[in-house]
């Protein structure tokens, strides 16, 4: 009895590190890294000193680029193409339809469940034209949006924070895409739309700025990134306006600082709307 008791836990023990192996390999295909979590170390953080905790995940090391969105949704609908450019032009809804469909497609159990034929009564927004009913599994595997804490957490550099104001650096044009360095010349300038539409600013390929303290990309401009939460503030309740941060490369410096906080409504869209992904830890 005590042998067919070794070899059942035996062979159990063995059927579990084979799928943690597979697990592992999957998260390394997708370019997802493990954060470890905690509290926020970082001192420029909104958070920092107030006990918020942030779970291990994994997430994204760079931003959904046109390829993959290509690969998943048959479909670009970005202003600047390339397949190595940061998709675009993608509202939270389309977001989160990437999220459903990546994750059937490797075989993991869909984090979101869109029905397309309710209306989410807690959606007040009177701007969002689309107001899908959108439903979270938390105990899901498979892929969606980071929350605006995680990604501040993992923009703040995490447990292995230097206590940057940016994402990895103090100076912006180490690791941004940003209004002054993203088009053909430096602008020196006050901000101004009509110069950046002259100076041909734009998307860059994910990737070639500085990484930051965990070896994510891009998370100051580029792109600003949707976050799965609904935004709130002292004068913005819940249920008008999803979250977005990190700024892009036609926002102000100010915008793209780690604790800038930015909404839009979720059906909304733009040539500097973009995203990353990231997964529960199983």
């Amino acid at each position: 009895m005590k042998r067919v008791l070794f070899y059942f836990f035996a062979g159990f023990l063995m059927m579990f590190y084979s799928c943690n192996q597979e697990e592992t390999k999957r998260i390394i295909n997708d370019n997802l890294i493990l954060v470890k979590g905690g509290t926020f170390i970082n001192k420029q953080s909104n958070l920092y000193g107030k006990n918020a905790y942030v779970n291990d995940f994994y997430i994204a090391k760079s931003e959904v680029t046109q390829k993959d969105w290509i690969a998943v949704m048959g479909n670009n609908p970005s202003r600047f193409k390339g397949d190595s450019l940061p998709v675009e032009m993608v509202s939270w809804y389309d977001c989160v339809e990437f999220c459903v469909k990546k994750s059937i497609a490797k075989g993991l159990r869909p984090y979101y469940k869109i029905y397309k034929d309710s209306i989410d009564k807690f959606n007040d927004s009177e701007f969002d034209s689309i107001k899908w009913l959108v439903k979270k599994n938390p105990k899901a595997n498979g892929y969606r949006l980071p929350t605006e804490i995680e990604w501040e957490y993992v923009a703040s550099g995490g447990q292995l924070s230097e206590n940057y104001s940016y994402s990895g650096s103090n100076n912006i044009d180490e690791i941004s895409w940003y209004w002054r360095n993203s088009g053909d010349t430096i602008l020196k300038e006050k901000w101004d739309y009509r110069l950046l539409e002259q100076n041909r600013c734009k998307t860059h390929r994910v990737g070639t700025k500085s990484p930051n303290e965990l070896g994510l990309y891009d998370l100051t401009g580029n792109v600003r990134e949707w976050c799965d939460d609904w935004y709130e503030d002292e004068g913005i309740p819940r249920g008008h306006f999803r979250s977005q941060r990190g700024g892009g490369w036609i926002g102000l410096e100010t915008y793209s600082k780690n604790d800038d906080r930015d909404y839009f409504e979720a059906s909304g869209v733009g040539p500097d709307q973009g995203f990353r992904i990231c997964r529960n830890k199983p």
